[in-house]
């Protein structure tokens, strides 16, 4: 049971702020962990400089010379939080029974960690972490995680409520995962196409310990889109489905037109005419806008380029060194 090696995996983008108290927080639970033969002496913390522009990186080789469970990836630029996670366990997937992903800002309990390894042991190979509460959330973020979650249901996307990036991976489940080989990443959900048996655990979600959002309005819109549009054609139907409403009122009103001729009672209209053109234009434009955003996945995936460059890594060396030890 103590010989399970576990790496948690931290992405990191301008962390300067809470790195030193994530360090500490997720330190005290992995020697604990250690303590109690729950895990392997030779577990690690791996954080993913994700092209920080403040001193994240410096402060990880820091903690990383002090501390032998500190490792880290330097990433050569700005890849994204969801390649920042993939490094992460591309690396170490190579050493690890277990990989438990958790953001740097503490907002997610990281006390949860000791349910997550208690239900790997039980012989869960994917531990979901659940909020059980958003009141930290504001009341338009809260609604609308509701409807986007009630959205993504219909669409036939399997995902875990209230569940984000932070879950556990045994070894098989990890591998699997990372055999889908996709560019357009939404890992939450990708995971539940895995398979494998898996659980949930809950936790309180709490302020961020320090610092800013990574997450501001504009860029949450844009990856609920990137889910949507990664995981599912309905959009594609629904633009079908708006053609046939269109042409079904263009009907009626063609109907209506010559009616209204034979009838003597044609008025020439520039307010009918402004509207059906507004009308019809905006849904094309829309409609040429849906497909392009699939064109425009479908050249990103063609091309097959590296999903991250990684500058600089000491994980493996780490590893390595205590193996041949």
């Amino acid at each position: 049971m103590g010989e399970n090696v576990l790496t948690i995996v931290v992405p990191c983008y301008n962390e300067e702020e809470v790195l030193p108290e994530t360090t500490k927080e997720l330190g005290q639970i992995l020697n604990d962990l250690i303590d109690k033969k729950k895990i392997a002496p030779n577990s690690k913390l791996l954080f993913v400089n994700d092209g920080s522009k403040d001193k994240t990186w410096e402060i990880i080789s820091s903690y990383s010379d002090k501390f032998d469970y500190v490792t880290g990836i330097k990433f050569t630029r700005n890849y994204g939080h969801q390649n920042a996670l993939l490094a992460g366990m591309s690396l170490a997937v190579k050493y690890s029974d277990m990989i438990i992903t958790i953001d740097a800002d503490l907002q997610d309990d990281v006390n949860a960690i000791y349910k997550m390894v208690d239900k790997f042991i039980e012989g869960y190979d994917v531990v979901y972490g659940v909020r059980n509460s958003r009141d930290t959330d504001s009341f338009f973020k809260k609604h609308t995680a509701l409807m986007y979650y009630g959205l993504m249901k219909k669409m036939g996307v399997n995902l875990v409520p209230d569940s984000a990036d932070y879950r556990l991976l045994s070894k098989r489940a990890t591998e699997a995962l990372l055999d889908y080989k996709e560019r357009n990443l939404f890992l939450r959900g990708m995971v539940p196409l895995v398979g494998y048996k898996s659980t949930k655990v809950y936790y309180p979600r709490k302020e961020r310990y320090a610092g800013t959002s990574k997450y501001p309005l504009k860029k949450m819109i844009h990856f609920a889109l990137d889910g949507i549009t990664s995981f599912s054609i309905a959009p594609i139907h629904l633009i079908m489905s708006m053609g046939l409403i269109v042409m079904l009122i263009s009907i009626v009103l063609m109907i209506y037109t010559i009616v209204e001729k034979i009838e003597g009672h044609i008025v020439p209209g520039w307010s009918s005419l402004m509207i059906s053109i507004w009308f019809l234009g905006g849904v094309q434009l829309i409609s040429v806008s849906v497909i392009g955003e699939y064109i425009g996945k479908v050249f990103t995936e063609v091309k097959h380029r590296p999903r991250f460059n990684i500058e600089c890594e000491n994980y493996s060396k780490k590893m390595d060194k205590r193996l041949e030890g």
